[in-house]
């Protein structure tokens, strides 16, 4: 058979395109959908899941974890590699990191200004700022979905206490901080070498790429329909309940419609909440709620402890006016885990070097989470 053959199929064979889009079906034909909190599309490839081979598969890590480990840097009244004693405390705790990303005392860089090579092409920023762990719990075999919901609003409280006291921190001219990225890396899955329940924030000096990036798009939506981007998409998601995982008075939560990673869910606010600095007592205690819930359905998914990168999306400490009105407080869960406990997902090939690529669409994502149990049956880690 000729390459010509194979390159040109008998037309006659081939469905017109009037005839291909009127037989398009969202589940089992490729499309792309775009990510207005990006501006960069997804490649959804639902007719791949029925391909034989499905994933390399991964160690299963599980063992049972003591309530305290004497080994464990985050345990409470125990010493941390830099020599540092925990104090013996008993909920959230907050301390600087010791092996910090960004230093705050650290000199200014000024980028070269010319027209030679180096001064166009090897753009350099100083970056300069503060990294804190957080421990969510004094006992270390506990993850979000395992913990109380008292324990859950601490959380909740401590991630306000520290936006509050840093934002008080820079406009107080004491540090020339810009944007507080707090997020969480559950698992060995995403890196996390210690299993003691913990997130940590990055205070920097400047706007991360991802979040201006965010700031930007909702900022030109915002222009051209005078309406706010996530204020429109969760009325659109309530109207539609075809990606919705779980809701309450204060939070919605999606599988987002242009999802990448293939149970990736946003929590968002459905009020206009700029930043967590403007969470009431109820609206803490519904996010706690609903953090309970969504966390609980991964764990039950593939009755393992789920992994996932979490990070918090909101208002900036500083920046422009139209930049805070455009803010909405929204947190991003990105999960690896594909088809089982042991099959990870990769973003490799096309996805590294075309665009975004999935297999499993987003509204089938939701409904094998919607129908999961919010309550703990998964107890192992």
């Amino acid at each position: 058979m000729s390459i010509n053959h194979l390159l040109n199929p008998v037309l006659t064979s081939t469905p017109t395109y009037l005839e291909m889009s009127q037989q398009f079906d969202f589940t089992n034909h490729s499309h792309r959908r775009l990510n207005l909190l990006t501006n960069r599309y997804v490649l959804c490839s639902p007719h791949r899941a029925k391909r034989p081979w499905q994933g390399a598969k991964e160690e299963i890590k599980k063992t049972q974890l003591p309530e305290y480990d004497p080994k464990c840097y985050l345990c409470p009244g125990n010493v941390r590699a830099t020599g540092d004693v925990n104090p013996k405390y008993e909920t959230t705790y907050i301390f600087p990191n010791d092996y910090p990303a960004m230093k705050i005392d650290q000199p200014d860089y000024k980028q070269p200004k010319g027209k030679d090579l180096k001064s166009k092409l090897f753009v350099t920023q100083a970056v300069k700022g503060k990294c804190f762990v957080i421990c969510f719990s004094s006992k270390h075999n506990l993850t979000l979905p395992l913990m109380n919901k008292e324990g859950l609003i601490s959380v909740v409280n401590a991630w306000q206490t520290l936006y509050n006291n840093l934002n008080e921190e820079q406009s107080k001219g004491d540090a020339p901080f810009k944007y507080l990225q707090i997020f969480e890396n559950k698992g060995f899955a995403m890196g996390c070498s210690n299993p003691h329940p913990h997130g940590q924030a990055w205070c920097l000096d400047t706007i991360p790429t991802e979040v201006n990036e965010e700031l930007t798009n909702m900022e030109k939506y915002h222009e051209e329909n005078s309406s706010h981007l996530l204020g429109d998409y969760v009325k659109l998601e309530l109207q539609e309940k075809e990606r919705i995982v779980a809701e309450n008075d204060s939070f919605l939560i999606v599988v987002p419609y242009w999802a990448l990673w293939p149970f990736e869910t946003l929590v968002i606010s459905k009020e206009h909440l700029h930043s967590i600095a403007e969470f009431n007592d109820t609206q803490k205690q519904d996010l706690a709620s609903i953090l309970k819930i969504l966390t609980t359905k991964y764990d039950n998914l593939f009755n393992t402890s789920f992994p996932y990168s979490m990070g918090i999306h909101q208002a900036p400490f500083t920046c422009t006016k139209e930049q805070h009105d455009c803010s909405w407080f929204h947190m991003h869960f990105y999960p690896p885990l594909l088809r089982s406990a042991t099959v990870k997902k990769f973003c490799v090939g096309f996805e590294m070097l075309g665009e975004a690529q999935r297999d499993l669409t987003s509204e089938q994502a939701a409904a094998r989470l919607n129908e999961l149990s919010g309550e703990v049956h998964y107890m192992n880690q």
